[in-house]
């Protein structure tokens, strides 16, 4: 399903010990918008899996991926890039055939999503 490198996984485990919750798991989603038809989105999320959710164990660390953000994501990777002018998570998608500089937003090959001004 989506694989996670071992980058973000080191930092998502550094911020759920942060916030002292064991059962917190990463949230993976997707939404229509951005200047490429689609944006990424992700965070903890403190409740448990949906019963529609794919959930990616990886041990002490889950990841959630909702039914209609899966099919966007099959085969994409999160990684942490370490950057001097700004890092943070990243994913790299497979599905994306083009992709906005901002780097949030992507187009599938159906062409799905629909494009606005890129607010980053």
């Amino acid at each position: 399903m989506i694989n996670v490198t071992e980058a973000a996984s080191g930092q998502l485990r550094s911020l759920i010990a942060q916030q002292g919750e064991a059962s917190v798991g990463l949230r993976v989603f997707i939404q229509s918008g951005g200047c490429s038809g689609f944006s990424y989105g992700m965070g903890l999320d403190e409740n448990p899996p949906r019963e529609d959710d794919e959930v990616v164990d990886l041990g002490d660390l889950k990841v959630y991926i909702d039914e209609y953000s899966a099919q966007y994501l099959e085969g994409a990777e999160i990684d942490y890039v370490d950057a001097l002018m700004g890092g943070g998570f990243t994913i790299h998608n497979p599905n994306a055939v083009r992709t906005c500089s901002c780097g949030h937003s992507f187009q599938t090959a159906d062409g799905a999503g629909e494009a606005r001004a890129c607010g980053h």
